[in-house]
């Protein structure tokens, strides 16, 4: 493992729109572009809360194997 981050997200929002918030702030965090979201990171996610962007999800070079995203906790 090279990093990792926790992030809280708080509020009204959707849970769409908290997990992208969410990515969002800890690409941020870790001064990477955002993935693409794939067809196969989206089922992952709906299926099990947890998805894993690899190499080619990403438009300029990551300094990783993959990045894992997993929803921790929820309301």
């Amino acid at each position: 493992m090279t990093e990792d981050t926790a992030i809280t997200i708080d509020g009204d929002d959707t849970r769409t729109h908290k997990v992208f918030a969410a990515i969002d702030k800890a690409c941020y965090d870790l001064d990477i572009c955002r993935p693409i979201w794939l067809d196969t990171n989206i089922n992952d996610f709906k299926r099990y809360s947890k998805v894993r962007f690899y190499k080619d999800s990403f438009i300029e070079e990551v300094p990783f194997d993959y990045m894992e995203f997993s929803v921790l906790e929820e309301d």
